[in-house]
């Protein structure tokens, strides 16, 4: 199976060779139903209940990852705590430890 990367935002410009996926039922079903090496993770979403940090929540309980992920949110505190969220879950062994796990906040222009 060939692996992909997937951007998760509804506003910005997705990068070349990324998938774009619009909300966090797009990104679920894409890590399902394919090999993820990278995921870019945007917290602000247009629904603002289903948001980036439900995802990592989900993700976490039906273990679905990619081999890294990124939080490029430029929401300060939505972007760390879903870094922080993810980072814990690696302490407590929820999620592999080989993934690498970054926070990186891109501009929103």
């Amino acid at each position: 199976m060939t692996e992909i990367n997937v951007f998760l935002d509804d506003y910005r410009t997705c990068p070349p060779d990324y998938l774009l996926v619009e909300t966090i039922d797009e990104c679920l079903d894409t890590l399902q139903q394919n090999e993820v090496n990278h995921l870019s993770l945007d917290h602000d979403l247009e629904n603002k209940h289903r948001n980036g940090f439900m995802l990592v929540e989900m993700m976490v309980s039906q273990q679905l990852f990619a081999k890294s992920i990124t939080i490029h949110s430029a929401n300060a505190s939505g972007g760390k705590a879903m870094y922080y969220f993810l980072k814990q879950a690696q302490a407590n062994s929820q999620i592999p430890p080989t993934i690498l796990i970054k926070l990186r906040p891109l501009p929103l222009r």
